[in-house]
C-alpha cells in the first residue's frame, strides 16, 4: 500500500473512497477536517490537520495552518494567495518560502 493512490474517510456514518488527484484542499475546523474535491464536492470527517499532514503523499503541502493543499492542482499564486478552481486560499508566512521552493522546483 506505499503507492496507494486513494484513501478512504469516514463521513456521514459511511466510509468514502477518495482520489488523492481530486483532492483540491484540507481546510482545518478544530478536531474536524473539511475536504474540497476538484468537482466541487465537499466532505466533513474527524481528524486533526496535523496527524493528517503525516499519512499524506508528497504532492501535499500545508500552506496555512488551516489549509492544506493538493500542488498538483493549484491554478494560480500571486500575491500570496492560491487560487485552486474556485477557492482562494491565504498562503502564511511561515510557509511562503517552502511553497516557493517546492514550486520553483516544478518551473519549466
Amino acid at each position: 500500500m506505499e503507492n496507494r493512490t486513494f484513501a478512504f474517510i469516514k463521513t456521514d456514518k459511511k466510509l468514502v473512497k477518495l482520489f488523492f488527484k481530486d483532492i483540491v484542499v484540507f481546510k482545518g475546523l478544530g478536531n474536524y477536517v473539511e475536504v474540497h474535491t476538484i468537482d466541487e464536492k465537499r466532505y466533513i470527517y474527524y481528524r486533526t490537520l496535523k496527524d493528517l499532514i503525516e499519512s499524506l503523499p508528497d504532492e501535499f503541502m500545508r500552506v496555512h495552518n488551516s489549509y492544506i493543499v493538493n500542488l498538483t492542482n493549484i491554478d494560480s499564486f500571486e500575491d500570496n494567495q492560491l487560487v485552486c478552481g474556485n477557492l482562494k486560499i491565504t498562503v502564511a508566512k511561515s510557509y511562503k518560502d517552502c511553497l516557493l521552493n517546492t514550486i520553483s522546483k516544478m518551473m519549466l
